[in-house]
């Protein structure tokens, strides 16, 4: 079966253009078909400040209101993935910017309410993989933005980690499909004052004794989730850690694993 490697780029390395331009080389550097799916909080948050809107954020989650929506379509679909997309135009990677909504290839539901309106934010409830097949068939590297729509015309802010493993999920029908969750620390850490302490690998066993722990908590634990959802569902493997999981020179990334 053909490998598909699916990168997801968030974090500080959007704000870093010197850290963004070394990532999208070794993202270029990857051999073979790839997906890149990438967020954009931080400068979300910026612009919409710069409109006097204010963002709030529960338990990490931003509330989308209209006003906000506006924003990340704006920031997400416009500003980070065009710049990203010429970008890799330039490294001779034929990238194509989207969301959810082009080519239908990603449905959510808006998500209910029960003790918080997240506003217009969506749970992806599809992905059309055939219609990324085309693309990717087309030797076109997709470039996903975290925005998704219902369908009915409405555009949805959509977890872009979320986003990665279910695009994971319905490619891994067609390929051998590998995720790589890209942020500016080394891997799951130990010990978060510690930046060398990384888990080299977890496995649904170790999981629930990190978990009893308190090892793993607040914003690494959907990422998990995200990540034995995926293994669960025919993704064949998934790594997490700073950009040189890309090249795997080091040892310094965290594999995980059923």
């Amino acid at each position: 079966m053909e490998k598909l490697s699916i990168v997801k780029i968030g974090g500080n390395i959007i704000e870093d253009e010197t850290a963004l331009n070394d990532f999208l080389q070794l993202f270029s550097n990857i051999k073979g078909k790839k997906i890149l799916v990438h967020g954009g909080g931080k400068k979300a948050t910026q612009m919409a400040h710069k409109f006097g809107i204010e963002s709030t954020l529960i338990n990490g989650r931003r509330i989308t209101d209209t006003a906000t929506l506006e924003v990340i379509t704006m920031v997400y679909g416009g500003l980070v993935n065009k710049n990203m997309v010429a970008k890799l135009q330039a490294l001779k990677t034929n990238a194509i910017g989207l969301s959810g909504a082009d080519g239908n290839s990603i449905l959510s539901d808006k998500r209910p309410v029960k003790e918080i309106d997240y506003g217009f934010v969506g749970d992806v409830k599809n992905v059309d993989n055939q219609a990324i097949e085309v693309l990717i068939s087309a030797n076109f590297t997709p470039v996903f933005c975290a925005i998704t729509h219902d369908g009915k015309g409405q555009l949805l802010n959509t977890n872009a980690d979320t986003i990665t493993s279910q695009i994971a999920i319905g490619m891994s029908k067609n390929y051998e499909t590998s995720i790589y969750y890209c942020f500016e620390l080394n891997g799951v850490l130990e010990n978060i004052e510690d930046k060398n302490s990384v888990i080299t690998q977890i496995n649904s066993e170790s999981y629930k004794e990190l978990l009893a722990a308190g090892i793993i908590s607040d914003g690494m634990l959907p990422k998990l989730e995200n990540c034995f959802d995926a293994l669960k569902n025919g993704v064949y493997a998934v790594f997490m850690g700073n950009t040189n999981i890309l090249t795997k020179e080091n040892n310094h990334f965290t594999k995980i694993t059923l």
